[in-house]
């Protein structure tokens, strides 16, 4: 059975930090295409970051120079990193795993960024 389970979310005021972890079983996450995404009321999920099975990372152009998604692959996990959290970051993040015709979530972890 597949689980991803993120942890690290919060609240926090405008201009801190959090740390997003996401632990995976039931796959190895070194094959997978691992993923950030958030989703807040109103608007659809997107792709805040995700690290390819060969290491390339890519960011959606808002938290550029702000945040960092990480790989450790002895502990099965991604992090993200996330530092000068605006009020706009406000959202549930879904850690996500993806190869052919695989896709697997979290359950989401809430990250309030107060102004």
């Amino acid at each position: 059975q597949v689980q991803l389970v993120e942890s690290g979310g919060g609240l926090v005021q405008s201009g801190g930090s959090l740390r997003l972890s996401c632990v995976a079983s039931g796959i190895t996450i070194t094959i997978y295409r691992m993923g950030w995404y958030r989703q807040s009321p109103g608007k659809q999920r997107e792709l805040v970051a995700a690290i390819t099975s060969g290491g390339r990372i890519t960011y959606v152009d808002s938290v550029k120079d702000r945040f960092t998604i990480s790989r450790d692959d002895a502990k099965n996990t991604v992090n993200l990193q996330m530092t000068s959290l605006k009020p706009e970051d406000t959202a549930v993040y879904y850690c996500n795993g993806n190869r052919v015709g695989r896709d697997y979530w979290g359950q989401g972890t809430q990250v309030t960024v107060s102004s």
